[in-house]
C-alpha cells in the first residue's frame, strides 16, 4: 500500500524525471487502438493504490445486492418522503394498488425523485425548503393495470403529474432527523401541465412559436427533470434532459427535420405514448412544441405562486445538471453537460456580476452572457490521461457560426445548441453527466458515465475518452486555474473506472485507485460538501456478473481529490439508481434519492411496500457529527 496519489493523477509538468519513466514503462498493448498514439503505462495500472486519507472518516464497506439500503458503519437512514406521499393540502394517501387518480397525483410527490438541493429559511437551521425533481415515472407501478403504456388521457395525465418538480417543507424533528411540514403554503408541485414563460434571447422566436402560443413566450412544463443546480440567490434550477422521448406521430409518412434527427426524436417509438392522446406532443400537429423543451428552468421555491422560467441563454440540449459558481471577477458561471453519447461539456459566464446585497438585480444574470462549448486536448508530452483544454463561445458571426451554416441569429444557435458546438468542433464526450466544482481550488469535475459506442467508426477516440466500449465510465477534472471564467484550461483524469475483479490486467482494470474493495461502474450524480470530499453516485449495471462481478448494486461512493482514495460509502436495494445528493447548512444532514427501486428486479422497497416507490433517504450520524469525517 501506498499514500502517494495516483501516478495518473501526478502533475508531470514540473517532474520530467517521472514523465519519462512513464513514458519508458511500457502499456498494456492499447497504443493500436487508443487515439493519437496515446497509451496507457503499465505503471499507471500497478497494484498500488493511495490509502490513508485523512479526509475519509469511514471505513470502506463491500458491494451489496440487498434489497435494502446499507451504510458505512455508524451511519443511519431513514425515509424522509416517497413517491405518492400527500403534499399539496387536500391530497389524498398513497394508493398502494395505484388507483390514485391524475387529480390526485398533482397533489401528491412526483415520482422518481433525482437531483435536488436544500434552501435553509430565515427562521434558523432548523427549517427548510427543499425542491426535488420528479424526472420520470414506471408506468407499471405508476397504473392500476400494470401496463407499460398510457391506455387514455386519464392516465396520460396521470403520468403527467408525476412528473416535474416537488417543493417540500421541512423542519428538525430531533437531533439531526427532518421531517416533512403538512400542511405548508410552500409545498408545491410543478408538472408537466404548470405554466411557465421563456427568457433570454430566444425567447419569442419563431421557432418557439405553435398555435396555443403564437409569440413563443409562454409555455406548459417540464419533464424528464435529471439534477439540478442552485444560485447564490437562492433559486433552483432543474435541468430537462431525455425531452424527446416524449414526442412522436402516428403518421407513418412524418418526415425528421435536419434538427430533429440531432436530438434523436424517434417519432415512431416513443418511449412514453403521450402522442397517442395528448395533441401536444405530437410533432406533426405541433412540430415547434419539441422545440420548447430541452433548457433548464428556474423556479423560486420561496414564491409559491411565481412562475417557472426557461432561460434560454443557457442554450438547449438534453441537461444534465447546472454546477454554479461565481468567479473571483463575479461573474456568475454555469457548467453543464449533455448526457447522450457524443455530446459535449458547456459554460455559461455572465455579462454582469453577482450582486450580493441585492438579490432581486441578478434576474437577469441567465439572460445575458456567453456560452461556450468545451475542446479537450491531449498532452503535448504525450501523457496520458492529461492534457490542456480550451472554451470556444457560441456566439453568431463567430468561430464559422454564421447564416450560411444555419445560424441567422443568436435564437438559433440556442434552439440548436448541439448544431452550432458541431460547427465549432467541439470534443465528443462519454455521456458527460454531473458536474460539480470543488470549494477549495475551484476545479471542476464531470461524470463521463459510459459509452458503448466510443471506438466505432462514428465515435473515434480521443485524449479525454480514450477507451474503446467504455463500460465503465471515468470522472473527467479540470483546472481554470482559479479563474472561472478563463477561456483555456488543463485536466486530468481523477479516476478511470473498471473492475479488477472481471479484469486484472489492461484498460479495464482502471485507474490505481480502483482496488477489488471499491470498484463501480457509470459515474452518474456528483458534489463536494464544505469540506472538500468529493460525494460519487452511480447509476450503472448491477448484474454482478461479466464486466460487473462484484460490484453489485448501485451505490454512492466519496473521494479524497487530493489523494485520489476512494472509498465506498452506501449501497442501494435493487435496481435503484444512487442520486441527488444534498446536505443541510451544518453538514450533519445528507439528502439523497433512491430511485426506481425494482425498476428490472422484483423490490419491496421502501418498507415492504406493494409497489416500490422512489424515495428521499436522511443519513445522519449516529453520534450527531459531521457526515464523511
Amino acid at each position: 500500500m501506498s499514500n502517494h496519489p495516483p501516478v495518473l493523477n501526478e502533475d508531470l509538468t514540473h517532474n520530467p524525471g517521472r514523465r519519462k519513466l512513464l513514458a519508458g514503462s511500457g502499456a498494456f498493448g492499447l497504443a493500436g487502438f487508443i487515439g493519437g498514439g496515446i497509451s496507457i503505462p503499465s505503471l499507471a495500472m500497478a497494484k498500488s493504490v493511495p490509502a490513508g486519507s485523512k479526509l475519509l472518516g469511514f471505513d470502506s464497506i463491500p458491494a451489496s445486492t440487498a434489497d435494502d439500503v446499507v451504510l458505512a458503519e455508524g451511519y443511519q437512514a431513514e425515509v424522509l418522503i416517497s413517491w405518492g406521499e400527500p403534499l399539496v393540502d387536500g391530497a389524498p394517501a398513497f394508493d398502494p394498488d395505484g388507483k390514485n387518480s391524475a387529480a390526485d397525483q398533482e397533489k401528491q410527490f412526483g415520482d422518481n425523485n433525482d437531483g435536488m438541493s436544500f434552501f435553509a429559511m430565515e427562521e434558523g437551521q432548523d427549517r427548510g425548503l427543499m425542491a426535488i425533481n420528479n424526472e420520470y415515472v414506471n408506468e407499471q407501478y405508476l397504473f392500476a393495470h400494470g401496463d407499460s403504456k398510457a391506455h387514455d388521457l386519464e392516465d396520460v395525465k396521470k403520468s403527467q403529474a408525476a412528473h416535474g418538480v416537488s417543493v417540500v417543507e421541512v423542519r428538525r424533528s430531533k437531533g439531526n432527523q427532518w421531517e416533512v411540514v403538512r400542511p405548508s403554503r410552500y409545498n408545491r408541485r410543478i408538472t408537466a401541465n404548470t405554466p411557465m414563460r421563456f427568457s433570454g434571447p430566444a425567447a419569442g422566436d419563431a421557432a418557439l412559436h405553435t398555435d396555443a402560443d403564437p409569440e413563443g413566450m409562454n409555455v406548459l412544463g417540464t419533464f424528464g427533470n435529471c439534477a439540478n443546480g442552485k444560485t447564490p440567490w437562492g433559486t433552483y434550477l432543474t435541468c430537462e434532459e431525455n425531452f424527446d422521448t416524449y414526442f412522436g406521430t402516428k403518421e407513418a409518412d412524418y418526415k425528421l427535420t435536419a434538427a430533429q434527427k440531432r436530438y434523436t426524436l424517434n417519432p415512431a417509438g416513443p418511449e412514453r405514448n403521450w402522442p397517442d392522446f395528448d395533441p401536444r406532443f405530437d410533432v406533426a400537429k405541433n412540430p415547434n412544441e419539441f422545440n420548447r423543451h430541452g433548457w433548464i428552468v428556474e423556479i423560486d421555491p420561496f414564491t409559491p405562486d411565481s412562475v417557472p422560467v426557461k432561460r434560454t441563454a443557457l442554450g438547449r440540449f438534453k441537461h444534465e445538471n447546472a454546477a454554479v459558481t461565481v468567479a473571483k471577477s463575479g461573474e456568475l458561471v454555469v457548467y453543464m453537460g449533455d448526457d447522450e453519447r457524443g455530446e459535449y461539456i458547456y459554460k455559461y459566464v455572465s455579462k454582469d456580476k453577482v450582486d450580493q446585497a441585492n438579490p432581486a438585480a441578478n434576474k437577469t444574470l441567465l439572460d445575458e452572457g456567453t456560452l461556450y462549448v468545451a475542446i479537450f486536448d491531449g498532452d503535448t508530452g504525450g501523457t496520458p490521461l492529461k492534457g490542456t483544454g480550451r472554451w470556444v463561445a457560441l456566439v453568431q458571426g463567430q468561430n464559422g457560426l454564421t447564416a450560411d451554416k444555419g445560424f441567422r441569429t443568436q435564437a438559433d444557435i440556442l434552439v440548436n445548441t448541439r448544431g452550432a458546438a458541431d460547427v465549432v468542433k467541439a470534443t465528443r464526450m462519454d455521456r458527460p453527466e454531473w458536474i460539480a466544482v470543488n470549494p477549495h481550488d475551484g476545479r471542476a469535475y464531470c461524470t463521463l458515465t459510459n459509452n458503448s459506442k466510443r471506438g466505432d467508426e462514428n465515435m473515434p477516440l480521443n485524449a479525454a475518452n480514450p477507451r474503446p466500449n467504455n463500460v465503465y465510465g471515468q470522472i473527467i477534472r479540470w483546472d481554470e486555474k482559479g479563474d472561472a471564467t478563463a477561456q483555456a484550461f488543463n485536466w486530468d483524469m481523477f479516476v478511470l473506472c473498471g473492475n479488477p475483479i472481471a479484469h486484472p490486467q489492461g484498460v479495464n482494470r482502471g485507474t490505481p485507485n480502483i482496488t477489488e474493495q471499491n470498484t463501480f461502474n457509470s459515474p452518474d450524480g456528483l458534489g463536494f460538501d464544505e469540506a472538500g470530499r468529493l460525494w460519487i453516485l452511480t447509476d450503472g449495471k448491477y448484474s454482478n456478473k461479466g464486466d460487473y462481478e462484484g460490484q453489485g448494486n448501485n451505490q454512492m461512493l466519496v473521494g479524497d481529490p487530493q489523494s485520489g482514495e476512494i472509498r465506498r460509502f452506501m449501497v442501494g436495494p435493487k435496481s435503484c439508481e444512487l442520486t441527488g445528493i444534498t446536505f443541510t447548512p451544518d453538514y450533519k444532514t445528507m439528502f439523497v434519492n433512491v430511485q426506481h427501486p425494482g425498476e428490472e428486479k422484483d423490490s419491496r422497497f421502501p418498507n415492504n411496500s406493494p409497489r416500490p416507490r422512489s424515495s428521499v433517504m436522511m443519513i445522519t450520524r449516529k453520534d450527531g457529527g459531521v457526515l464523511g469525517a
